[in-house]
């Protein structure tokens, strides 16, 4: 139930923590004013007697996703920026490949030349990582492409 866009397997019992979890939706669009309270203390009561996914999915169903916690966006900065040295690691493979061939082809070591390449993508990769944060919150400025930090 973490992830709403997520269709819910209808038969799919749920447990206390998803029950919590749609508590939380229902008390922040309270907060904001989405629903009124007599509303939100009906659609209360129907989570807390759900058993299954989809009777659960229902009470929020028209409800907008609650934005991420900085915790939540630092840990998908972080996937993000791990799968950025993954294909880095893909490239020294590929690149390295290249110049194997090219060493066997000519029937001598030459200069390794992917260490310029490699070397300015990782050096890339180290200031993403270093840079300061924007302490708003916000990802202006980025074309709407969040970057590991």
């Amino acid at each position: 139930m973490n992830d709403r866009r997520e269709p819910a397997v209808p038969a799919m019992r749920v447990s206390d923590r998803d029950r919590d979890e749609v508590l939380g939706v229902l008390a922040a669009a309270l907060a904001e004013g989405r629903l009124d309270p007599q509303e939100h203390e009906i659609r209360s009561k129907r989570a807390l007697c759900a058993r299954t996914a989809d009777e659960l999915a229902v009470v929020t169903a028209d409800l907008p996703a609650p934005a991420p916690t900085r915790s939540e966006r630092d840990h998908k900065d972080l996937r993000e920026w791990l799968a950025e040295w993954r294909y880095w690691l893909g490239g020294a493979v590929i690149m390295s490949g290249i110049w194997g061939a090219r060493c066997v082809q000519k029937g001598e070591l030459t200069y390794y030349w992917p260490v310029t390449p490699l070397g300015v993508w990782a050096a890339v990769l180290i200031a993403i990582a270093i840079w300061p944060r924007d302490t708003d919150g916000s990802d202006e400025g980025d074309g709407g492409r969040a970057t590991a930090r």
